[in-house]
């Protein structure tokens, strides 16, 4: 399951206790964020499977024609894809209900989507930190992306390569995880006699950087991947069990990394290889964050409430009106 989703199912009895195999399948060397949100009450439900930290793929000669360098910090970044915005090129490409990579925004400005207090979960939109993050957001999208506000989840890899004979691309800059690599660059011929992208061969024209944070350094972004847990109701507990301690294995660990998948166990980053892709990819993983371990964030997800809520922003509407009413919304939903 998406690693967003583990709190609801651990809450709720769904998955088989793993806290015996915890230290087995590489305890606390595995990816900790993710084994938060896959615990309740003090076990282990859902472990890491992979995942794939976010970060900025850019066409390099369109940013270095317009004499931009890659940006120290968010304010800098802000004002770079404005300027290289037109009317058929995004300078920043994100649809507005894109909440996954606008909370990057909210957790670069120390904000957060929700605190826990006593076993209670409150959303606070309204906090300072979190409105400012969410301003901040709303400045970039209005200024630098041409896609529309009602836009999720898009390829945006697919807006960096060329267009059909020649024409320019449609943004100058994606937002996106590690693997959106092998979807740009110049298509050639593999060993099936298929047409496939070059994996950004060329320098010059395609690179990347870490987000900078409001003050330099790297921004905390939001990381995907994903979670795996054995069904509470499995027939064959004891095979499940043992699947587990192959995906989890040295062999299995590396595999995903040589194929681009940040592996759940920390010990074998370093077969993401020493590119900047892969030193990009840990260092943004490192200070990634993910949303609130509530036992009903799969709720709020399922009733795309923040794709509603962010789609609002995106279209101007007043931040500090919007966090009180979606603070209202949210809260008590977030107890499952």
């Amino acid at each position: 399951m998406g690693n967003t989703q583990s709190p609801t199912f651990t809450t709720v009895g769904a998955f088989r206790d793993l806290t015996p195999l915890y230290s087995e399948l590489g305890g606390n060397d595995l990816l900790q964020s993710f084994v938060a949100v896959g615990s309740a009450d003090g076990k282990n439900y859902a472990l890491p499977y992979y995942f794939g930290s976010r970060y900025m793929f850019y066409r390099a000669d369109i940013w270095s024609a317009a004499g931009l360098s890659v940006p120290t910090t968010l304010a800098e970044f802000t004002t770079d894809v404005q300027q290289l915005r037109t009317d058929s090129q995004s300078g920043f490409a994100l649809g507005g209900q894109d909440w996954r990579n606008g909370i990057s925004w909210v957790f670069a400005n120390g904000g957060e989507l929700a605190v826990e207090d006593g076993g209670e979960w409150t959303s606070t939109l309204t906090d300072p930190n979190t409105i400012a993050g969410l301003e901040q957001w709303q400045a970039v999208y209005q200024g630098s992306s041409n896609v529309p506000s009602t836009e999720r989840d898009v390829a945006y890899w697919d807006f960096l390569n060329d267009g059909a004979d020649g024409a320019a691309p449609a943004a100058a800059t994606i937002m996106a995880p590690g693997w959106a690599r092998w979807s740009i660059g110049e298509l050639t011929t593999n060993d099936a006699g298929e047409e496939v992208r070059d994996g950004m061969v060329d320098a010059t024209k395609f690179d990347i950087f870490a987000l900078p944070g409001v003050d330099g350094g790297v921004a905390p972004v939001f990381a995907g991947g994903s979670n795996i847990a054995i069904s509470a109701a499995s027939q064959n507990p004891e095979l499940a069990e043992n699947l587990l301690r192959i995906i989890f294995s040295e062999e299995y660990q590396t595999m995903l990394a040589k194929n681009g998948l940040g592996p759940a166990n920390s010990q074998y980053v370093s077969a993401l290889g020493d590119d900047k892709f892969a030193t990009t990819m840990i260092e943004t993983a490192a200070g990634s964050k993910l949303t609130p371990a509530a036992p009903g964030w799969a709720a709020v997800e399922a009733a795309f409430v923040y794709e509603e809520l962010f789609q609002k922003i995106a279209e101007g509407g007043d931040v500090t009106a919007l966090a009180e009413e979606y603070d209202a919304i949210i809260t008590p939903m977030l107890g499952g």
